[in-house]
């Protein structure tokens, strides 16, 4: 389900009609993040951190306003829930786009992430789908660098507007664990005071 906006009496429609037009409309930001307890609370419930952190992302998302707003043909619409795109490591090193169904219990969420894991190391494509809709978030994890910066391969003539969370390499220094989070978006649709409350909103839910 979504919404259209209307972008006549929206109160970014100049933002928008400035950004849309740039070739290259997406920012990004990398952040450290405190994941000490959301580890603890990983383990204790005998869920994979990759899990739980993914479902933190998505949980996040899905209370703000700004990340769950997409363009299609020039027209802006607010999706009312967000979902993931995340890569998904295969046998054979390479991987593949899953298709990850948010749903606000974990227990379920993680029932159904693990079936779809499942689904995608039976494939040998890049695209494990036909449509992964507009309504999703491109999601991945490079847990073998601690990076400070990252950059996407995109195409710019393709219409996305899709936001993009990249996770880094947990590191622990005196008891803290932390990993770094870089966080794209598409600047017609998110400012940076959305990617601020992003990133408390994340931090919140990690402390939880």
């Amino acid at each position: 389900m979504k919404k259209e906006i209307n972008i006549e009496t929206w109160k970014r429609k100049s933002h928008f009609e400035f950004f849309s037009a740039m070739e290259e409309p997406f920012y990004g930001i990398t952040v450290e993040v405190d994941v000490t307890q959301a580890y603890k609370k990983a383990k204790a419930l005998n869920i994979s951190f990759s899990t739980y952190y993914l479902h933190a992302t998505l949980k996040a998302m899905n209370q703000l306003p700004a990340f769950k707003l997409r363009i299609d043909n020039g027209k802006v619409f607010e999706h009312n829930r967000i979902d993931a795109s995340s890569t998904v490591m295969k046998e054979d090193e390479t991987f593949g786009f899953s298709h990850v169904i948010y749903h606000d219990d974990l227990a379920i969420f993680n029932e159904a992430l693990q079936q779809e894991i499942n689904r995608v190391k039976q494939t040998d494509t890049l695209l494990t789908k036909d449509d992964y809709g507009e309504n999703i978030i491109h999601f991945s994890a490079i847990p073998w660098v601690n990076f400070t910066s990252l950059s996407h391969a995109r195409s710019f003539s393709y219409p996305d507007s899709c936001p993009k969370v990249s996770i880094g390499k947990m590191i622990e220094k005196k008891g803290k664990k932390t990993f770094n989070v870089a966080l794209f978006a598409h600047h017609a649709l998110v400012d940076g005071i959305d990617m601020a409350k992003f990133f408390d909103a994340f931090q919140n839910i990690l402390n939880e």
